[in-house]
């Protein structure tokens, strides 16, 4: 299936309903379709295989997804907060291409070979040229829908390729056909380039929901559209959600429109989730995890299970309130060992996953098994009950004297320290056992102690688990999705070779 189907259905059922924007003076679905097909009537006049789009959130996002799919050439967003140089490094791979940039970007990126340069203001007024929407177009078979740059956290950024089957497979088998109320309406402040805001796009026009967007996050401005717009529906990520809690508190709000708020994008600590359902009581949470390579979401921890969790005095039950739920439905998802072979509910292993959403792919090079298997990289394991609970990036284990640590069962100890506001672990060079561990520390007040901390760690896991390294600091490096560098932090403490303690 073709994803511009997903709009042409939306319009047909409910061409009157506000499909972006405030529900006074938003655009329909009829609007919407007719201005990506006037775009994809314009762009089809320039040489390019791909249509780039380098700029914020905004109608013409959804547009431009739109018309991309009409006209048959792979969209692809790029993360527009990178510094010049990589900017225009990532740009130059996408030639030859036409690149829809925000005006005020052009000079940035001018120059770039094979690339014809086009203004965001010239897009949307081309959407608006009645003449170009009966444009008739050559419809081919659908092949690559959307090309997402990764997010290069451990390395050089990867193509992945998610074609048009992938993506309404992923839609069609989580969403309801125009099964959103008319007044329901999602606020989406993910970027364009992340996953997460191609999906809100496919999702929230099958699906008949208004989207609003968020041009850059600051939890002021979230909670303001909130309130004003009566968001019913959001996504976050983890940075987000606690710094949108810190704001609510300080103004003594509710949101009460707000009935269904999904995370993802990095580790929820456990102390800001319990914090959340503690304040927004009558907000349905929803823990989604995927990758870019899945299509987006793969296994999720729905409102029951936060609620259960949360009250619960097993402490099996309990510790599912750090886990990602469970699998979707029409997905297989196993844990195995480096020797490929599956382990028992309990034992860490690699996340492999299957089922029809699946791309698994990247830009010239399938990373997809022959029997379907996508090996996602992420560290992990699964209770009795089948709730996933995901360590981390297998890059970031730490190999001490040949003893493999994840990072992420230290830093879930220090959390429960009420003096850490946030921590990374990681592991840095030393001669002797190869790697040692060592942990960053943002305070809340005054600095803890170095020995209650090494004591907490010691008192639940293993010495050989303890940091070694401690260093404290006002922020951690996270990208705007809410990814933790670890990467960064690695090259500086490695760099400045901080001492043990």
């Amino acid at each position: 299936m073709h994803t511009s189907l997903l709009l042409e259905m939306a319009a047909g059922a409910f061409p009157e309903r506000v499909a972006i924007g405030p529900l006074a003076g938003g655009l329909t679905y009829e609007e919407l379709s007719l201005r990506a097909k006037a775009a994809a009537g314009w762009l089809c006049g320039f040489t390019g295989d791909k249509v780039v789009f380098v700029g914020t959130n905004g109608w013409a996002l959804p547009a431009a997804i739109m018309a991309s799919a009409l006209c048959d050439r792979p969209f692809t967003p790029l993360n527009y907060r990178l510094a010049d140089p990589d900017l225009r490094k990532l740009l130059s791979r996408t030639a030859p291409s036409v690149a829809v940039v925000d005006d005020d970007m052009l000079p940035r990126l001018k120059g770039v070979e094979g690339v014809t340069l086009l203004a965001r203001s010239d897009f949307e007024a081309a959407c608006l040229e009645p003449a170009r929407r009966a444009a008739e177009l050559d419809f081919v078979d659908p092949d690559i829908a959307v090309l997402l740059f990764t997010s290069g956290t451990t390395g050089e950024p990867k193509a992945a390729v998610l074609r048009h089957r992938h993506l309404t497979s992923y839609v069609i088998s989580s969403v309801e056909f125009m099964g959103s109320e008319e007044n329901e309406a999602a606020l989406v402040s993910v970027p364009p380039y992340h996953i997460a805001g191609i999906s809100a796009v496919l999702s929230g026009i099958y699906s008949g929901r208004r989207i609003v967007y968020l041009a850059a996050f600051t939890p002021e401005e979230w909670v303001d559209a909130a309130a004003a717009e009566q968001i019913t529906h959001a996504m976050v990520v983890p940075t987000m959600l606690g710094r949108i809690l810190d704001v609510l508190e300080a103004r003594g709000e509710g949101l009460p429109a707000l009935r269904a708020l999904s995370y993802g994008g990095g580790r929820m600590p456990e102390a800001v989730i319990a914090r959340a359902l503690k304040l927004l009581p009558h907000v349905d949470f929803v823990n989604a995890y995927g990758l870019t390579e899945t299509s987006s979401t793969i296994s999720v921890l729905g409102p029951d299970d936060h609620r259960e969790a949360l009250s619960s005095e097993d402490p099996d039950v309990r510790r599912r309130l750090g886990s990602v739920g469970r699998p979707l439905p029409a997905l297989e998802l196993e844990i195995r060992d480096p020797d490929g072979n599956v382990v028992a509910p309990g034992v860490s292993g690699e996340v492999y996953v299957r089922g029809e959403q699946v791309a698994g792919e990247y830009l010239h090079k399938k990373a997809i098994q022959s029997d379907g298997w996508f090996a996602t990289n992420d560290g992990g394991w699964l209770d009795e009950a089948g709730y996933l609970f995901v360590e981390g990036r297998l890059d970031d284990v730490i190999v001490r004297g040949g003893e493999n640590i994840s990072p992420g069962e230290i830093e879930d100890v220090l959390r429960q320290h009420p003096g850490i506001a946030d921590v990374a672990v990681l592991g840095v060079p030393d001669d002797q056992w190869g790697e040692r561990v060592a942990a960053v520390i943002v305070a809340r007040g005054e600095a803890p102690s170095v020995a209650d901390l090494s004591a907490l760690v010691k008192s639940q896991l293993r010495s050989t688990k303890t940091p070694e390294t401690w260093e404290f600091r006002a922020e951690l490096p996270y990208n705007e999705t809410g990814k933790l560098l670890r990467r960064v932090l690695k090259q500086e403490l490695s760099r400045t070779g901080v001492p043990a303690a």
